[in-house]
């Protein structure tokens, strides 16, 4: 049995979704089983960097998880050809930028959503990894929920009839500051961040 590593750039995951969702729950948990394995009989094992701007998170983060591979230098990392995929959860308006560099190296990219702050900027990142015949993808999990998919799929067959208005509730509240503290200070709740919680949750 073959094992193959897969040299992975995982850009912003000194963040709260990058470390537990993403690194600690996805990546180091294929790890620690083994790694995926394919029809052909090989096995593949994520092989991650880590990249960021803070060395000493960075460190602790990567000594944390198994001595995992780290650096604040992107460029670097993207230049590695052991570095085959990009992924991305840096803060959103970083993303598209960070994320045509990573097209550009030749590496498939994997990122956060959303993909970008703007219509054109999405479009133009689509259109560059089709052209580079990279593999593209974008966490997207609410659209993909169960409760999402009938209620899309009643939507679809007509069963409401004609749609005048709908109201939406998310599954916890976001005090933006104004009236009350902000308890959710990071960077994708402030809209002056590229954040706020129509472009991060919708």
């Amino acid at each position: 049995m073959e094992t193959v590593h897969l040299g992975i750039v995982m850009n912003g995951v000194t963040g709260r979704m990058g470390t537990n969702q993403h690194l600690v729950r996805s990546i180091c948990a294929i790890r620690a089983q083994g790694g995926v394995p394919l029809g052909d009989g090989r096995v593949v094992v994520p092989d991650p960097v880590l990249v960021g701007r803070n060395a000493a998170r960075l460190e602790a983060l990567a000594k944390a998880n198994g001595d995992l591979r780290w650096t604040t230098d992107l460029d670097a990392a993207l230049a590695d050809r052991s570095n085959q995929v990009y992924f991305d959860s840096a803060s959103t308006g970083l993303r598209a930028a960070l994320t045509r560099k990573a097209i550009d190296a030749g590496k498939h990219v994997y990122v956060e959503k959303p993909v970008a702050t703007t219509l054109v900027d999405a479009l133009d990142l689509y259109r560059r990894a089709e052209r580079a015949g990279v593999k593209h993808g974008v966490v997207q999990d609410k659209l993909w929920l169960p409760g999402l998919q009938k209620l899309k799929l009643l939507i679809d067959s007509g069963f409401f009839g004609r749609i005048l208005s709908v109201r939406g509730e998310f599954g916890y509240w976001v005090f933006e500051g104004d009236w009350q503290a902000a308890q959710r200070p990071s960077w994708n709740y402030r809209k002056q961040d590229d954040g706020g919680i129509i472009v991060d949750m919708l």
